[in-house]
């Protein structure tokens, strides 16, 4: 289990993580969410024992990072793809991890074969693609088989094959028992990957939850056919809704439950002929989160966002 308690980070006078607390629980995959600048890298450097905290602190399975006695074997993390020496191979880079961590040399053969580069395994990595990178940081993550993992930003430069593979080996690892952490930008990528979802902004949290939870708590749209799109819209507008009309004639309806609609539709006299709820994506729940913890904001943002 990783605990974050009342982090603070301070780098000069930029605060960075702002009196941050929140659990990383065994057995489940958990999603870390944050606009840019929202301090989800420094929370990740923090609990690596990278970065000092200003204030509060972080444990893993109740140890500070600097105190595990075998850090691969404890802890195994993605945090930057290319922080590999371009020089080496992946083999004397992994055979080198390894070594400086006592861990059979057999297992950096293993760790190739599962992350699917054993091929290039004797090339050098300032070759190497950003897919290809990244499979051999998973790869330094397992060595040492720990119980607790972290993953910034893993999916990048992977192509849907190797999401897909990374998606189902994130699942295996969580029924294992293990903590899966993982920080990512693509909110698709974790409504489909993660069984509980930590969002924060400006390095405050702001909700945790399962993605159930979350994308529930969201009023969402509700999808609306009828004999009289005109007439409907009126209604639903002057109850203060908001209506939007696709080129089909389907109208999306926000602001308004489908019974509220339904009664609205029964009072004009109109016939529906469809009214589905739509459950809000996670995107759009990410989206209104954190609307106003964003770093930079275009012109466009800001008129979509009111």
């Amino acid at each position: 289990m990783i605990i974050v308690d009342h982090l603070t980070k301070r780098y000069g006078d930029t605060l960075a993580v702002n009196d941050l607390s929140f659990e990383v629980r065994p057995g489940v995959v958990t999603g870390f969410l944050g606009p840019n600048g929202s301090g989800k890298s420094t929370t990740m450097r923090v609990i690596m024992g990278l970065d000092a905290p200003s204030s509060g602190h972080v444990t893993i399975n109740a140890q500070r990072y600097q105190e595990l006695k075998a850090p691969l074997r404890e802890v195994g993390a993605l945090l930057d793809a290319k922080a590999v020496h371009p020089g080496r191979t992946a083999r004397n880079h992994l055979l080198a991890l390894a070594v400086s961590n006592r861990i059979p040399t057999s297992r950096v053969d293993e760790v190739l074969e599962f992350t699917g580069i054993a091929s290039v395994a004797d090339k050098k990595v300032g070759g190497y693609s950003l897919g290809m990178s990244q499979r051999l940081g998973i790869a330094g993550a397992l060595l040492g088989d720990p119980p607790v993992l972290l993953f910034d930003e893993p999916v990048n430069g992977l192509d849907p094959e190797g999401i897909r593979w990374i998606r189902t080996f994130f699942r295996s690892l969580a029924v294992e028992g293990r903590t899966v952490f993982v920080s990512s930008h693509l909110m698709s990528e974790m409504a489909q990957s993660a069984d509980e979802i930590v969002v924060i902004g400006r390095g405050r949290l702001i909700t945790q939850g399962t993605v159930d939870e979350l994308t529930a708590s969201d009023a969402g749209s509700v999808l609306v056919r009828s004999a009289d799109n005109a007439a409907l819209r009126s209604v639903l507008e002057a109850a203060g809704n908001t209506v939007d009309t696709a080129n089909d004639g389907t109208m999306t309806v926000r602001g308004a439950s489908a019974e509220a609609i339904g009664q609205a539709a029964l009072a004009a006299g109109v016939a529906l002929t469809e009214l589905t709820p739509q459950r809000a994506s996670l995107e759009e729940v990410f989206m209104d989160l954190t609307a106003d913890d964003v770093e930079y904001v275009s012109s466009l943002d800001a008129t979509n966002h009111g």
